[in-house]
């Protein structure tokens, strides 16, 4: 893990995340622009053999997943150390993945897109050309383990108002003015 100064450990990172389908990817987009911050693609930092995987249909092991959360959690260092805020998409489903993303740093903030079971399935299915299939949805509802340090969001909502609870948790937690 990279060492970050104490001094701008408080850089802040929003992660946003979910199973495949909720929404990380563009409700994370829309949150960075709105304030004006990069957004990063966790699924950008994906190895190519994880890719295939679940491509093929073949849920991903933790074996799998812990290389691809360390270059995640290493970026979020970066972002850190050159004090540039950022909000970044990850599934980050169990606990234990979140911890790996943190390591050492501060001021990350977690926000969990919620959903049903049918309504992500439903747009899985009408997603196309994305390497996750609707087939793993169960896989990733058995890995998800709910954070409770979360600003939780309901995903069956406009974006705009998705972005609004999201922006009034940030005020909450007193990383924005």
């Amino acid at each position: 893990m990279l060492s970050v100064p104490d001094s701008i450990k408080d850089t802040p990172i929003v992660i946003v995340m979910g199973v495949s389908g909720c929404g990380k990817s563009t409700v994370g987009q829309a949150l960075a622009d709105r304030l004006g911050w990069p957004f990063y693609d966790g699924d950008d930092f994906h190895p190519a053999a994880n890719i295939e995987k679940m491509a093929q249909g073949i849920p991903l092991m933790d074996s799998d997943r812990f290389p691809w959360l360390e270059s995640i959690h290493q970026h979020i260092a970066h972002c850190q150390q050159t004090g540039k805020a950022a909000v970044l998409a990850c599934s980050a489903l169990k606990h234990i993945y979140r911890q790996q993303l943190r390591g050492d740093l501060n001021n990350i903030f977690i926000v969990y897109l919620q959903g049903g079971f049918d309504l992500i399935r439903a747009r899985l299915q009408a997603r196309h050309g994305h390497f996750m299939k609707a087939d793993l949805l169960h896989s990733q509802f058995a890995d998800l383990e709910e954070p409770q340090d979360a600003i939780a969001v309901d995903i069956d909502q406009p974006l705009n108002a998705m972005i609004a609870t999201i922006v009034a948790g940030l005020k909450d937690c007193a990383i924005m003015p």
